[in-house]
């Protein structure tokens, strides 16, 4: 097991954006995260597992994949998969023509599955047309943006309508969720001051969009990340609390056993079982 959770970077310095078919190649793979980008993975043949942090899910085509950049996944496909993948970096969130592709990005992070129930024609032409424009060097960028654009609000559709919230209070509460992925610490302040409301504000727009507070959203991704690095490395339960700056250890142990009944080292103990 290693020290940390490994990191690949399957696109280079000078891209921002990679579409291409789904490698066979990449059939079984290790537990791993991705170095600051986000993939979308689209399957139209195949059968296996695609397991995600604590989640596994039996690969059902057509489906969608989300995986978030902080996420720990891996792949078991025991037959040859036929497939699509788009991988988008930081930077081209912060440098696209249009913003509506942040905001689906983010309602999209919000599952990590997306069902297609059928086959899409539209969203099978939309991922061929991309996987050719984006190999033509002389293929302006708003034309790759457009059908993006038009991909993903397409993919949108495919989730339950009372998921696809509208709406400046949710963007938010979406940007809030973006920001924990980013860089995650036990303080609602920090949050609320980064998006420029008052944490009792935060507080309201995650209850009302959410269910939970600001805090018990933190929590769970906090929670979430503890399990990664006690599943995924061979960290001590000290190196975890000092990375993720709980003042002790003690205080590390009560506030995991609070969330999980458990404490870190039974959770791992458990986890092996």
């Amino acid at each position: 097991m290693n020290s940390s959770i490994t990191t690949y970077t399957k696109i280079t310095a000078l891209e921002n954006i990679k579409i291409e078919r789904f490698d066979v190649n990449k059939r079984y793979t290790q537990p791993h995260r991705h170095n600051k980008y986000l993939e979308i993975v689209y399957f139209t043949k195949g059968s296996g597992y695609h397991h995600m942090d604590l989640n596994s899910y039996e690969i059902h085509p057509p489906v969608v994949f989300m995986v978030r950049k902080e996420e720990v996944h891996h792949w078991e496909i025991t037959t040859v998969p036929k497939g699509y993948v788009i991988i988008i970096k930081e930077g081209f969130l912060e440098k696209t023509l249009d913003k509506h592709i942040n905001s689906q990005l983010l309602k999209l992070g919000e599952h990590q599955k997306i069902d297609l129930l059928q086959k899409d024609k539209t969203i099978d032409g939309l991922f061929k047309m991309l996987t050719k424009e984006i190999k033509i060097k002389e293929t302006p960028i708003e034309v790759i943006e457009g059908m993006l654009k038009s991909l993903l609000i397409k993919i949108l559709t495919h989730t339950a309508p009372t998921e696809q919230m509208e709406g400046t209070s949710n963007d938010k509460v979406q940007q809030f969720i973006h920001l924990l992925g980013e860089h995650l610490i036990n303080n609602v302040s920090y949050y609320a001051d980064q998006l420029h409301v008052s944490s009792q504000n935060l507080n309201q727009l995650c209850k009302k969009k959410q269910g939970k507070t600001a805090s018990q959203i933190i929590a769970f991704y906090m929670v979430q990340e503890i399990k990664r690095l006690l599943i995924y490395t061979n960290k001590s339960v000290g190196e975890i609390a000092y990375n993720l700056n709980f003042k002790d250890v003690s205080h590390f142990v009560k506030y995991f056993k609070r969330h999980t009944h458990l404490t870190p080292l039974q959770f791992k103990n458990t986890s092996k079982q």
